[in-house]
């Protein structure tokens, strides 16, 4: 059975399409600080939603974000 995940087990990081401040912030190596003032301060749609009061990332386009901007 591989390619499925058995209840309990964790997902990877690198197999995860939307990622917590916390996980984005290991998985770039940013800080969780500048994480939330991008999200304060540019907020693109495509690349942040929330649930709830969660932030969330979508991973790929948030890697292209980063590659696209100048600096953080």
């Amino acid at each position: 059975m591989s390619g499925y995940i058995r209840i309990g087990e964790r997902v990877p990081l690198w197999e995860k399409v939307n990622l917590t401040i916390t996980e984005a912030a290991e998985v770039f190596g940013i800080s969780e600080k500048t994480i939330r003032r991008i999200i304060a301060e540019e907020q693109p749609i495509d690349v942040f939603f929330r649930v709830g009061r969660k932030y969330m990332i979508r991973r790929k386009q948030f890697e292209s974000y980063l590659l696209n901007i100048y600096k953080i």
